[in-house]
This record gives structure tokens, C-alpha cells and sequence, in this order.
């Protein structure tokens, strides 16, 4: 019998359409009823644009929260996740929910590039939008998990005072064995460039790591084993497995902060 491909979310989420649907729906609400500034320009590349959306109270300069959406890379679009401002802006804050460009029309160079280039805008340019350059917080899923750690990096132009990853991957070896690998085709050097477990690490103030309870093993390890390293550089780094919560559903729960993963967003926007 072959061995499972932990990291073909469909085989371990059977309702993975219906998420994805979901997404897609609360967006659309979310882009319809927020104040927002759609497919600003922030950087090089096709889909180097952000949607901002705003509290609907806006007072003085707020905090910024920008959020990296997941896909492995290859797929998604910032207008699948607009629902994640819902609880940025509930909060008093301003989301900016990016895009990048996709594999494997670049490489992941090309993606952490854009990432930093996103976050060095929404700093070099808050007076534009309203926005606190000193309070810039991240969160990301997935893929977005993996690239908000080069935000961490002491090449890093910009430190946000706080990360939350959702169901990262921090070691992209194992990826060279799954479905994935044909349309990836991770060498040596991008791995080793590219795996947050082994770079280094100047970080933020504080690091959350969240991972569904009824995610597949890899998603637990690298975690937990980025948990361990983060701690080992002095890092303030939290680790929590949240219950019921898989790959798919864990990302929907930002949208509400009476959620674990809500929760933890809320708190951060200040």
C-alpha cells in the first residue's frame, strides 16, 4: 500500500471545495461591506497589489495587519481571504491582505522578495492610508505561514512587533516527495535558502504557532521543531494545536475572534 501524501490537502480534507467556496462567499460580504481601497500597486511583479480595507470608526493612525495567503504557492488570490479583515478592523485596525506572484512562473526568490517589498511599503507609506508605521503586525496560512517567517530574517527591511503562522510549513525537503515536486521542482539551494528551520532568525516581539488538531503529522513537526529553534534564539514564541480545526477550516476561524485563531488576531492589532 503507498504511503499517504500528507501534503495533498484535498485526500485529507473531503470537503476542501466547500471551504474554499466558503472563503470566497464571506469575501465577497466582507469587500461589500468594509470601507476598502482595492489592487493598490505595491511593488515589482504581476500580482505585486494589496486590498486595504479599513475600520469603519477611524480615529487616529492604526495599527497595520497584513495577511499572506497560502496555496503552496501556486494558487489563491488575496480577494479569496478579504474575510480575514473582518476581525483586523472589528479591532481597530487596518488589513492589508497581498498578493504575490505564483509558482512555477517564478521562483520562491522571487515571492519572499515580494513579500518584504509588501511590508516595507505598507510602513514606508502609512501616512498615505492612515496607518501606524511602528505598529505593523503579520499573519499568514500555509504557504503564507512559510513566507511571513523571511519577515523574521535578519536580512528583513521590516520588523513587525508580531507573528501569527497558521499551519506552516518550515522545512520544505520533505516537499520534494510529494505531489507537489512536478509543478514545484525545489532544488537543493532553494531549500536550503528557503526552510525557516534553517535560517536565521533576528524576530519580532512575539511569534504564535497554530496548527489544526486534525491536521496531517508534518504540519505538528514542523511546528513544534520551529518552536523549539525559535525558543533556542530567545525567541517569544507560543505553540497551540486548535481543536476540531484541519488545514482548510483552521484559516476560516480568523474571521471571527471568538475563535482561538480569531482570538489570537485580535489581540495582536494594537
Amino acid at each position: 500500500m503507498a504511503e499517504p501524501d500528507y501534503f495533498r490537502t484535498r485526500d485529507h480534507v473531503p470537503d476542501f471545495d466547500d471551504h474554499v467556496a466558503r472563503y470566497r462567499a464571506r469575501s465577497s460580504q466582507t469587500r461589500a461591506g468594509l470601507p476598502n481601497r482595492c489592487d493598490v500597486r505595491y511593488g515589482q511583479g504581476e500580482n505585486a497589489s494589496l486590498d486595504l480595507f479599513f475600520p469603519m470608526d477611524r480615529g487616529g493612525p492604526a495599527p497595520i495587519h497584513l495577511f499572506i495567503h497560502g496555496g503552496y504557492w501556486r494558487m489563491f488570490d488575496k480577494s479569496d481571504f478579504s474575510f480575514v479583515a473582518n476581525t483586523v478592523c472589528a479591532a481597530g485596525g487596518i488589513a492589508a491582505i497581498m498578493n504575490y506572484d505564483l509558482m512555477p512562473h517564478v521562483r520562491l526568490e522571487t515571492i519572499v522578495g515580494q513579500v518584504r517589498a509588501c511590508a516595507a511599503w505598507l510602513v514606508g507609506n502609512a501616512g498615505s492610508f492612515g496607518g501606524d508605521p511602528k505598529r505593523l503586525s503579520v499573519s499568514g496560512h500555509s504557504a503564507g505561514a512559510h513566507l511571513s517567517c523571511f519577515l523574521v530574517g535578519k536580512d528583513s527591511p521590516v520588523r513587525p512587533s508580531a507573528i501569527l503562522a497558521l499551519s506552516g510549513i518550515y522545512d520544505l525537503a520533505p516537499l520534494r516527495h510529494s505531489f507537489l515536486q512536478p509543478d514545484l521542482k525545489f532544488t537543493d539551494s532553494e531549500i536550503a535558502r528557503f526552510s525557516p528551520l534553517s535560517m536565521a532568525i533576528a524576530g519580532p516581539g512575539e511569534i504564535t504557532l497554530l496548527v489544526g488538531d486534525a491536521e496531517t503529522p508534518p504540519f505538528h513537526e514542523q511546528a513544534r521543531a520551529l518552536r523549539t529553534k525559535l525558543s533556542n534564539e530567545g525567541c517569544a514564541v507560543s505553540f497551540e494545536a486548535v481543536e476540531t480545526a484541519n488545514h482548510m477550516s483552521i484559516v476560516a476561524q480568523l474571521e471571527s475572534p471568538g475563535t482561538r485563531p480569531g482570538r489570537f488576531l485580535s489581540t495582536m492589532i494594537c
